[in-house]
């Protein structure tokens, strides 16, 4: 899948060296560094601070406990003097100016300001206060609020090879907080935050079924109140977490003699006791390594809700921040706070996180929305600034995230039509005792149908009026097929309520008609995604299934399909040959599923040359390769066994009966063949 180019956001790496190690040195004017900004050369810069002077202003950026950060006008001053400061140094770097002023603003534009740090002094600046300068969007601004053109900043280390990141993944969160000593952190909050933002992912369950509710939640999230670092290196060495949520307080830590920040964990020893994590250990327990040292598993974001976890201290012996520690140790993603923030913002920043980014938005843009709302929602703080994100950012990022945020669109739409199979009792079309999926009344299952319903079209509709659907006719023609997929599963919910569950017969024609209307719509979705894709084997065939189905083709039109649609099966299991002689593992296993459908379907659109003996060999022997290839939990294995069982329990025709039987038994399908619908 590729990125719509109107919404690629637009990278811009701005470097700054200098000769030495990275510790032991101090910020200074007096000190050139050297920094390097896109394809001009490299010009020289001095930082406009003092080191115990920038010190002593970061100290004025700390919120006074017994002071209105509304009233305090000190602290304000100083956000905007430094903002100015920093502003006037990057305006400094002429190749900085010219990516920044000639990159024009629109709709789903934005530059990704890559900043690349080596120095520990470097890190003590907080840029992300940074004022636009003359020739910068949004001049007189915060350079990473305005909205004229939209940029977001990240922080990395200088690598001598690119770090690998997977960011497709299926999402699972670890949430870990700790109360040592009494002092409070606003789990609930963020535990609410983290529920609300999987919620869409979670099965769908009866009223009264909430202990199954929660074992369902605990399949995406888990949770570690009062947490050691024990608890956690156990946690994330047992479960591939793909994102870490750490909820503590903050506290210096000395260590050679010299201060940084960690995070305050419940001990190990004493439960009720702190102990304060550094980096260094906090890196080694998220990041579970295997008897021969190799990585088992990385989550590939970490959100530290920690004051100060992006913050220095000290730049006189190895090691940054919690969060530069946690990124150095190979961690693609950490997200933390550089200054104290206020608890609601914590909460807040764990709501806009975890919900923008498990619906699969760029991480970029939400941390450019995560400041616009602590902007908007926290307006007397600089708490929008005081988010930093240490990032990387391979160069097919934006692929990844493209096809991370479709699987969880369709994760998310497959809850939705699981539970519409529970209501129906389909039961993901294998047949269980009616009976036993119907707990609630008919009143509430229609009116919960119908709002799954309507909801599954509203998403698939705005869906296929995406950007990255009018670029490319390829994503066009699959979502307007998976439009067409949808109806078909409606049709066979409001069929088997029409049957099962009708109590009289105008609400049987009443649900009958519904079930119509939805395979006339899937129809018509799949006539508009050949028309998009001609040449897409898959959308074809699904075509002339649903063609040939009882409830849109009686007598005379099943008799009548090989002369309107015969040459559109040849052509179609032609294209589906071709395909299979160049594809490889799962594409493989989907060609051979619709060579096996095609021969099924021949015996409606190819009649004349149709040999019933020769078409059971070829789908015995289709249905045998895709065995070999496909584990039994595969989905490619169970999506073809469910369009097989449709053929016999909602569009049983004599015709293609045996045959689809056939292959069911041959895939190996496991489930009974439960009641008949001809719908």
């Amino acid at each position: 899948m590729s990125a719509d180019p109107n919404k690629v956001i637009q990278k811009v790496k701005l470097e700054f060296l200098r000769p030495g190690p990275p510790h032991n040195q101090l910020l200074s004017p007096l000190t050139p560094y050297i920094a390097l900004c896109g394809e001009d050369g490299p010009v020289t810069v001095q930082m406009p601070f003092e080191h115990r002077h920038l010190l002593m202003r970061l100290r004025r950026l700390r919120y006074e406990s017994d002071k209105d950060p509304a009233k305090d006008e000190q602290r304000q001053a100083e956000v905007r003097d430094m903002g100015e400061a920093i502003g006037r140094m990057l305006g400094q770097i002429p190749a900085l100016l010219s990516e920044l002023g000639n990159t024009s603003g629109g709709v789903g534009k934005m530059v990704h300001l890559r900043l690349s740090l080596s120095a520990f002094e470097l890190g003590l600046i907080p840029f992300e206060l940074a004022i636009g300068t003359d020739g910068f969007p949004g001049s007189g601004s915060p350079l990473f609020l305005q909205s004229r053109t939209p940029i977001s900043i990240t922080r990395e280390i200088r690598r001598g090879r690119p770090l690998p990141i997977e960011w497709n993944r299926a999402p699972r969160i670890l949430f870990a907080f700790a109360e040592p000593d009494g002092l409070y952190v606003p789990a609930q909050a963020h535990l609410q935050a983290l529920r609300s933002a999987i919620d869409p992912w979670v099965k769908i369950r009866s009223p009264g079924m909430a202990k199954e509710r929660v074992e369902d939640v605990k399949k995406i999230l888990t949770v570690l109140p009062n947490a050691t670092l024990k608890q956690i290196r156990e946690a994330c060495a047992e479960t591939e977490y793909t994102h870490v949520h750490i909820l503590a307080h903050g506290a210096p830590i000395e260590s050679s003699g010299d201060k940084h920040y960690g995070v305050a964990l419940c001990s190990d020893l004493d439960p009720s006791k702190g102990d304060i994590i550094d980096g260094e250990r906090l890196a080694i327990a998220l990041t579970a390594r295997d008897s021969s040292g190799n990585t088992k598993f990385c989550p590939t974001l970490v959100t530290l809700a920690t004051c100060d976890s992006g913050n220095i201290e000290s730049v006189l012996t190895p090691g940054g921040s919690i969060a530069h520690e946690l990124h150095a140790a190979g961690i693609p993603w950490v997200i933390a706070s550089q200054f104290p923030l206020w608890m609601r913002a914590s909460a807040i920043a764990a709501e806009v996180l975890y919900r923008r980014l498990l619906s699969g938005d760029d991480p970029r843009w939400v941390i450019y929305e995560l400041r616009q709302r602590l902007r908007t929602d926290a307006p007397s703080t600089h708490d929008w600034a005081s988010i930093v994100a240490y990032a990387t950012v391979p160069s097919d990022f934006e692929n990844q995230v493209a096809i991370f945020r479709d699987k969880q669109i369709r994760r998310r739409l497959e809850v939705k039509y699981d539970r519409i199979d529970e209501l129906v009792g389909a039961n993901a079309d294998i047949a269980l005792p009616l009976e036993s999926a119907f707990t609630v009344n008919s009143i509430e299952r229609e009116r919960e149908i119908t709002a799954l319903c309507k909801s599954i079209r509203s998403e698939l509709k705005t869906w296929c009026k995406e950007p990255e659907a009018a670029y490319s006719p390829k994503i066009k023609a699959e979502r307007l097929g998976m439009s067409a997929a949808s109806e078909k599963r409606i049709g066979i919910a409001f069929s088997l309520l029409a049957h099962n569950q009708a109590t009289d017969s105008e609400q049987t024609q009443k649900w009958m008609r519904a079930s119509q209307q939805a395979y006339e719509a899937s129809r018509e979705f799949y006539r508009e995604a050949l028309e998009v894709e001609p040449h897409n084997h898959w959308v074809m065939t699904q075509y002339l299934s649903i063609s040939a189905i009882p409830a849109l083709a009686d007598k005379p039109t099943f008799e009548a399909l090989p002369k309107n649609y015969g040459q559109w099966w040849t052509a179609a299991r032609q294209i589906t040959e071709w395909k299979l002689n160049k594809a490889t593992a799962a594409n493989r296993a989907w060609a051979l599923g619709t060579l096996a459908e095609l021969t099924l379907l021949g015996i409606a659109y190819d009649v004349q040359n149709f040999d019933p003996i020769q078409a059971k060999k070829d789908i015995v022997r289709y249905c045998n390769e895709i065995r070999a290839l496909l584990g039994p939990d595969e989905f490619p294995l169970f999506s073809t066994q469910r369009q097989f069982r449709r053929y016999i329990k909602y569009w049983e025709r004599e015709e293609w009966k045996d045959l689809a039987l056939t292959a069911l038994k041959t895939l190996g399908d496991p489930s009974p063949q439960g009641t008949r619908i001809n719908g």
